[in-house]
């Protein structure tokens, strides 16, 4: 595997991520935790060490399951999410003020069992 450094700092991250938007069971192209385990395990003995997932994947469960997968090896591996789309009924739970993303960065620490996340980012809506 190969690595570079994220921006001017010294974390190493590899050049392969692995994204985790069909980590969830809202539909049937969409994997739960069992089924997750082996992907997980297959990228981390490739040395895959980028896992990128969102708040809005599955409502959360996309995050709940990548946290439990790698909650063992957290100070190894490198995890992005992102925020941005409605999380909740309150027509509120949306956007990308300061409160909310504050918010959301908090539920989504909780569900990745960690102290940390490594990087954020927002979704982009197109534009018709």
């Amino acid at each position: 595997m190969k690595y570079e450094s994220i921006g001017r700092t010294n974390t190493k991250i590899s050049k392969i991520s692995l994204g985790c938007m069909s980590f969830g069971a809202k539909s049937e192209w969409m994997i739960e935790l069992d089924d997750a385990k082996p992907i997980i395990d297959c990228a981390l003995d490739l040395g895959i060490t980028f896992f990128d997932t969102a708040n809005a994947y599955s409502n959360g469960r996309s995050e709940e399951i990548l946290g439990n997968l790698l909650k063992d090896c957290r100070n190894d591996v490198i995890i992005s999410t992102k925020v941005r789309y409605q999380m909740g009924n309150n027509p509120n739970d949306v956007g990308l003020s300061q409160e909310q993303i504050n918010k959301q960065i908090d539920k989504s620490l909780e569900r990745l069992q960690t102290k940390f996340i490594d990087g954020i980012m927002k979704h982009q809506l197109k534009k018709h």
